[in-house]
């Protein structure tokens, strides 16, 4: 507990350097007479690139610069200045805020967005130029996951110091908010993590006590999976040393979202550790529609475009699986959702398709160092 308390302390201290490190060459600038100025890197699609190494997307060498004596550069530097000094003061009282609350939160001090995407900018281009995500401003997003399994974790919010909680303890799950994701892992028996698109097979999965079967912690993603979410499953793969199995629909959509998991996103190029490179999609493919005869919807023009983009996101380009996959979907123009096995009953999921998929890809979701030989 000592240790996790240092860590959350030193990384604390670490982001308020770097706030302060914004705000010291502001008004240095300013005591030298001169209109303030930030460089920051690009990100715009032409500076952002695949990392082969890292497995995901990466900033370039572009750089941005945004400065007071361009009249079109003082509203949003401003704006920066103001996102800044409001994440200092989130992050020294240790208060959490939304990305909603930021937004109606500068109208108290007269700092005006045009509307709230132009405030998540601006939350974004801080990130960018600090290198720290909102997350350790304590600027979470509305929309939140939960897990369910066997582990103990101890709290690390003030006024929860040191109370653990099992995250069994909730029939529907623990909403994976920021108590949870700053906790500390104190035991599991769990040897792997099922992180699943959807909270229909969550619950279900719950409720057929998957976590027990098959020692696992239950990861509900709600659709595309919130970037702390996305953090959280790589702090537990990392700590826990546990492999993960991704479970999506059967579609292009389904496929992405678990690539995320896998190989991040273009829009957090900026950011690390947002990703799981030796996570696994397990399912649904499209050779498991062949397979199981699964009900099917066809594929629309929308959904046909999009798999002929994922062809050619290097990504995808790394496992032959994925390409497999996309050409299969291509070939049957058919889509699928992960509800269509009950077909064969409430459990056939559970009973006969989870336990193969599990066991097709031990030792690649453990990561390169438990690969056998």
């Amino acid at each position: 507990m000592a240790q996790k308390k240092a860590k959350i302390t030193e990384r604390k201290q670490e982001v308020l350097k770097g706030l302060k490190a914004f705000g010291t060459s502001v008004y240095n600038q300013l005591d030298q007479g001169v209109f303030p100025s930030v460089n920051m890197p690009s990100r715009s699609t032409e500076n952002i690139t695949y990392d082969e190494r890292l497995r995901q997307y990466i900033l370039g060498e572009k750089i941005v610069g945004r400065s007071t004596r361009n009249i079109r550069h003082i509203k949003p530097f401003t704006q920066l200045a103001w996102v800044a000094l409001f994440s200092n003061e989130l992050t020294s009282q240790r208060k959490t805020s939304t990305l909603r609350d930021v937004y109606y939160s500068a109208q108290a001090y007269e700092m005006t967005f045009s509307d709230q995407q132009e405030s998540n900018n601006i939350i974004t281009d801080l990130e960018t130029l600090t290198g720290f995500a909102r997350e350790d401003f304590n600027i979470f997003p509305e929309e939140r996951s939960a897990i369910f399994g066997d582990l103990d974790v101890a709290y690390t919010v003030p006024g929860y110091e040191g109370k653990s909680v099992n995250l069994t303890s909730h029939p529907d799950g623990v909403l994976i908010g920021p108590a949870i994701t700053s906790s500390e892992f104190l035991k599991t028996s769990a040897n792997k993590i099922i992180a699943i698109e959807k909270g229909a097979l969550f619950t279900r999965f719950i409720e057929e006590s998957v976590h027990s079967k098959h020692k696992s912690l239950l990861i509900s993603c709600g659709g595309q999976a919130p970037r702390q979410t996305r953090s959280f499953i790589r702090r537990l793969h990392d700590e826990l040393n546990l492999p993960v199995f991704i479970l999506t629909d059967g579609d292009p959509w389904g496929m992405h979202i678990a690539q995320v998991i896998i190989s991040g996103s273009a829009n957090a190029a900026h950011l690390r550790d947002l990703n799981t490179p030796d996570a696994v999609w397990s399912g649904v493919w499209a050779s498991d529609i062949i397979e199981y005869k699964l009900p099917t919807d066809p594929l629309d023009e929308v959904d046909i475009k999009r798999l002929y983009e994922l062809q050619k996101d290097p990504r995808y380009q790394n496992d032959p699986i994925w390409q497999r996959e996309i050409k299969t979907f291509l070939k049957i123009r058919r889509k699928t959702e992960l509800e269509a096995f009950s077909r064969y009953g409430l459990t056939y999921i559970v009973d006969k398709y989870l336990p193969t998929k599990l066991e097709a890809v031990p030792d690649v979701a453990a990561g390169p160092d438990k690969k056998k030989k």
